[in-house]
């Protein structure tokens, strides 16, 4: 059945989500700040809009793919704010990385409004959300999956249903963003330690990503560093607030994290030396007494 959707956050994960959704055939009304990215999306088909409420009016859901439980804030119930323009009993899709406690308390907010709710974090990178085949790790109460599932299997190859109520999704995704700042500050001090010991990047990199010792993370992100590449695709200040939310999390319950602290201080360290806006990778930067690849000269 064909639902009219509105789709706030048309970046690097969110344009391949409403693409995924067009090409199932719903109507989009979408939001972005940058109007000219929007603009561009409905030239394929649907309807740019001017503010998030103008995306909601009339929509039978919305999807919102912002950085952080702030600007999902404002996206509901800033100035143009999507809550006030969304039809009663119509369901607010929560894609953020944000803290659990926060995500609970929303869709009780939301729920006071006649609105429903789904914890909806997603992972998986550009290229997947834009092919639909990304993962999404989602909480909330039956009604709100009875009025959008279709619409999550649109968007993603695994849709993991993680409990009947707010917070277990954004539980989830704050373990794997963990995993996901461990694996790429382990990743970047192994070649870090084999650049300063003298072996050649590309030799390693092609060692390791045939050996134990590799992580999808290694070799991802240290293809980045061997193409001296730091265009973002998840930049380093997004994991400063993700590897934030974990220690927050776990802080709540005196449990102890350490290695998640200490790729939280490297991240820390990376953004404090303007590294913040760059690709994740980045954080190899760091490290002292190395010398990174660099991109050929261009020959033309």
């Amino acid at each position: 059945m064909t639902k009219t959707i509105g789709f706030i956050g048309l970046g690097a994960m969110g344009a391949g989500m409403a693409g995924s959704l067009r090409r199932a055939g719903h109507q989009l009304q979408v939001f972005d700040v940058r109007r000219e990215v929007a603009d561009a999306f409905a030239a394929q088909g649907g309807l740019a809009c001017a503010s998030p409420a103008e995306a909601a009016r009339g929509a039978d859901v919305v999807v919102s793919v912002v950085v952080n439980a702030a600007q999902t804030e404002s996206v509901l119930f800033g100035e143009g704010g999507c809550a006030a323009a969304m039809s009663p009993g119509a369901v607010f899709i929560m894609c953020s990385t944000v803290d659990p406690n926060w995500s609970a308390a929303l869709e009780q907010r939301l729920q006071a409004l006649g609105l429903g709710y789904l914890d909806a974090p997603i992972s998986g990178g550009a290229a997947k959300a834009a092919s639909g085949q990304m993962t999404m790790m989602t909480s909330g109460l039956p009604s709100a999956y009875e009025r959008c599932g279709d619409l999550l299997d649109a968007m993603a190859a695994k849709v993991y249903r993680l409990g009947d109520q707010a917070g277990a999704g954004s539980k989830v995704k704050i373990i794997n963003q963990l995993l996901a700042g461990v694996h790429i500050a382990a990743a970047a001090e192994a070649m870090a330690l084999g650049l300063r010991e003298g072996v050649k990047a590309e030799a390693l990199y092609e060692v390791i990503t045939n050996s134990a010792g590799n992580s999808w993370m290694f070799e991802n992100r240290m293809a980045h560093v061997l193409a001296a590449d730091y265009t973002p695709l998840s930049a380093v200040d997004i994991f400063v607030k993700d590897l934030g939310l974990v220690l927050d999390t776990a802080r709540a319950s005196k449990f102890p994290l350490p290695l998640s602290s200490t790729a939280h201080q490297m991240f820390m360290q990376a953004s404090t030396a303007g590294f913040g806006r760059e690709d994740d990778s980045a954080v190899i930067k760091i490290f002292p007494g190395i010398e990174l690849p660099t991109k050929p000269e261009s020959t033309s």
